[in-house]
């Protein structure tokens, strides 16, 4: 009788402290994204591992995948919805099927520079934004910067007419489409790894990325001319599973916020210094032409483009397009806090 006690009490302890190890166990987070871990997206992505581990030891492990190791880019937001995935951080085009007020950010020219960007993304009305998609499952986190969007072609282009004719890669958005459209281009849509030989062949004429994407994809050999435009936003919403996030307890989603706020810094940082330093290379290689436009060519540019807006206004709303042109006015971050 002792010996069958003994062992009840014993398998009874056992148990006890099984369970209390399963409850010391951390929360695994999954990360995923599509590109190297070697970009300012990549580099985010593991420098919020490493502080959240650090800052949360024992509590969260985040496992990171790159480089479409765990899903390809037309199948994480299904991944995520099912909770098979935890974060991830798609460009900002990716959501015109989940919000159609993000389109804010691929209307041409309503940014001046990066700097109106930040104002937009810090104000009210940015972050209700992240905030846009919960009805569907998705909240965003932070935005992550890839750079401003330049032009390229194959002969120069200072104003909006030089531009007639021409075949635009674009990504799939009904923004973008239109925004070509407006100046009497042709849009093709077209994968990202399909751009360069797209380029040499001739099936496009030009095309519309960032600094880095243009020289690490080497289209600086395929165009003999850039137009440095700033006229549009390449960036990332980082954004998590709204259940798993509104279930984690919440002194761990609160300090995983103030990871990801510090985090965003570092990433923007070295976002701006990848662009630059990129712009300098495509200077270096001698192939190509870069075409600064005076003050009055780039409202050309513009103007010709501002048809697009009044187009998707009821779509995006017309208070959003007007917070956006108003955060051009560097005064205007102070009104936002």
């Amino acid at each position: 009788m002792r010996n069958f006690t003994f062992k009840a009490l014993a398998c009874a302890m056992s148990l006890s402290f099984a369970g209390l190890v399963q409850a010391a166990d951390p929360i695994v987070i999954k990360f995923a994204h599509v590109v190297a871990d070697s970009t300012p997206k990549g580099q985010g992505a593991l420098l919020f591992k490493q502080m959240a581990e650090e800052r949360l030891p024992g509590q969260v492990k985040v496992e990171v995948y790159p480089n479409s190791s765990l899903y390809g880019d037309g199948k994480e937001m299904e991944a995520l919805l099912l909770g098979d995935v935890h974060m991830l951080a798609p460009s900002l085009a990716k959501f015109e099927p989940y919000a159609k007020s993000i389109q804010i950010f691929d209307l041409p020219f309503i940014f001046d520079d990066i700097h109106a960007v930040d104002r937009f993304q810090a104000s009210p009305q940015g972050q209700a934004l992240l905030r846009s998609m919960e009805g569907k499952g998705i909240t965003g986190l932070a935005y992550w910067h890839n750079g401003m969007k330049q032009l390229s072609a194959n002969k120069p282009m200072r104003l909006p007419k030089d531009a007639r004719g021409l075949k635009f890669r674009v990504q799939a958005s009904n923004v973008l489409d239109e925004q070509f459209k407006v100046i009497r281009a042709n849009p093709r849509k077209m994968s990202f790894a399909e751009v360069y030989q797209g380029l040499q062949t001739g099936v496009v004429n030009g095309t519309e990325n960032t600094w880095s994407n243009y020289f690490s994809q080497k289209v600086h050999e395929v165009q003999p001319y850039f137009t440095a435009s700033d006229h549009g936003a390449i960036d990332y919403m980082v954004i998590t599973n709204t259940k798993f996030w509104k279930g984690l307890p919440e002194n761990i989603r609160s300090e995983l916020q103030d990871v990801l706020n510090d985090v965003t810094k570092e990433v923007n940082r070295q976002a701006d210094d990848l662009n630059r330093e990129a712009r300098e290379s495509i200077v270096k290689a001698g192939t190509s032409q870069i075409i600064e436009l005076t003050a009055q060519e780039r409202n050309e540019w513009r103007e010709a483009m501002k048809p697009v807006w009044k187009k998707f206004e009821a779509e995006i709303g017309k208070d959003l397009i007007d917070a956006a042109v108003a955060s051009n006015n560097p005064d205007s971050v102070a009104a936002s806090h």
